[in-house]
């Protein structure tokens, strides 16, 4: 009598094996795959920063918004030996958690430069144009608005995109929206960071001190060295971005910058192995299958395992790797809690009679509502008249229009560009009040507008 066929033996042992689990781990296994792909939605990252923004701005005025100010104020401190570093708590979450923030920026700026939309020059020109009409137009809308008055100085404040919430919001929209829509919208918000970041390198850093640049050169310096040796584990960089963070702060830029200069800095290719990782996979997966020779040497297993980790690690380049890593953390905890320190504006604390607050607020709303959208939608229009680019297949100018709109959400980086331009609370107060406003006004009009253009293509 013949037996039966492998595949099927193959596929009763996989059934058996499934139901010889514990009921409970076959549910918590489904928990954590539900979870997983809930966390990969685009639309729920920029919930959590909403919602962490709301948190933040009930906390900040409501009976015990003392807690709150207490909180962030509370001392954080690092001592080895007789040395000791001591700062406040809202330094950590915004000079130290956000250079993670930067390195995932650094990073989507890399990969799409590598293979991206900003890989081809005739793809990227209209978003890269764009892009600097979307950050001129604000900029110059706010500074007439503050012109002459102490505000001026935060005319960077409304010039920068935020990529979480507003590919969140497109994300809202459904599939029905082109995704060259998606993609555009990408590519701008990126060039918007990159602006961004020479932005707060150039006008928004303090005195500069030189020895901190040589501390921070010497930090580059271990990175490329072990990058040339092949070092493929992301925690070998630990210390190396750690003296370049150290440097920065000494020198006066802003150590969040650490993390955009990293980011460009990851290769994105894996590193040379002597073989092919796939091959290496298989043949370290055959010799763990030999099981006769393992047991017959006990410690045969560590080099197949060895490989195995190796060659699994490299199959995708440390660009990618670093990301997929990094997402959720940055995602759901690192964003929420930049949210939940620095949106917690209290309006009792502003004084909307004084001329100068009320001038800075209204520059930031009707720069990021107004300003943006004319930006970008303005230079775009211009670029394809002038017959130097044309827009995207599948991207009509109501797409433009749609991308102009959730351009003016700026949370993130406005809120961190705010913090840097305004030394006067008052000033400070009415900068966020204003960047809230009016992402949450950009965010629902980018919305509604959406809604017509998935209704009427």
């Amino acid at each position: 009598m013949v037996g039966p066929p492998r595949a099927l033996l193959a596929t009763m042992d996989k059934k058996n094996v499934h139901t010889a689990l514990p009921r409970a781990q076959v549910l918590a296994e489904r928990a954590l795959q539900s979870i997983e792909r809930f966390m990969h939605i685009e639309a729920v990252s920029g919930i959590a920063l909403l919602l962490a923004a709301l948190v933040a701005l009930i906390w900040a005025n409501s009976p015990f918004a003392e807690s709150y100010q207490a909180l962030w104020h509370a001392p954080v401190s690092f001592a080895v030996g007789d040395f000791r570093y001591s700062q406040n708590l809202h330094f950590w979450v915004n000079d130290a958690l956000m250079t993670i923030f930067f390195l995932m920026v650094g990073m989507e700026i890399r990969n799409e430069a590598h293979s991206g939309a900003l890989s081809d020059l005739r793809q990227a020109t209209l978003p890269i144009a764009a892009a600097f009409g979307g950050v001129l137009f604000p900029a110059m809308i706010f500074l007439g608005i503050n012109h002459g008055l102490p505000g001026q100085h935060g005319w960077a404040v409304p010039t920068a995109t935020d990529i979480a919430f507003a590919v969140g919001v497109l994300a809202l929209l459904g599939k029905s929206i082109p995704s060259n829509i998606r993609v555009f919208l990408l590519a701008l918000a990126i060039i918007d960071d990159i602006v961004a970041v020479l932005i707060i390198a150039v006008f928004y850093s303090g005195g500069l001190d030189f020895s901190g640049f040589a501390i921070a050169g010497a930090g580059l310096l271990l990175v490329l060295g072990l990058q040339r040796i092949g070092a493929g584990t992301a925690y070998a960089y630990l210390l190396p971005g750690f003296i370049v963070w150290v440097g920065l702060l000494v020198a006066g830029v802003h150590p969040t910058l650490t993390g955009v200069a990293l980011g460009l800095m990851t290769p994105v290719a894996p590193i040379r192995l002597r073989e092919r990782p796939a091959e290496m996979l298989s043949r370290a997966v055959s010799e763990l299958l030999g099981k006769q020779e393992i047991d017959a040497a006990p410690g045969a297993a560590k080099r197949p395992l060895k490989e195995l980790h190796l060659a699994r690690r490299e199959l995708l380049p440390p660009v990618v790797r670093v990301q997929m890593a990094l997402h959720p953390w940055v995602a759901y905890a690192i964003m929420p809690l930049f949210a939940l320190a620095n949106a917690g504006v209290s309006l009792g604390g502003i004084d909307f009679g004084s001329r100068d607050a009320v001038h800075v607020m209204a520059g930031v709303i009707i720069a990021l509502v107004a300003g943006k959208p004319l930006g970008v939608i303005g230079t775009s229009w211009i670029m394809v008249r002038l017959g130097w680019c044309r827009l995207p297949a599948g991207v009509s100018w109501r797409g433009v229009c749609l991308i102009g709109l959730l351009a003016g959400i700026g949370f993130t980086m406005s809120i961190f560009i705010a913090m840097l331009a305004f030394d006067d609370d008052n000033l400070l107060g009415a900068a966020k009040c204003g960047v809230l406003l009016a992402s949450t006004l950009a965010a629902i009009i980018g919305l509604l507008w959406g809604r017509h253009l998935r209704n009427h293509p």
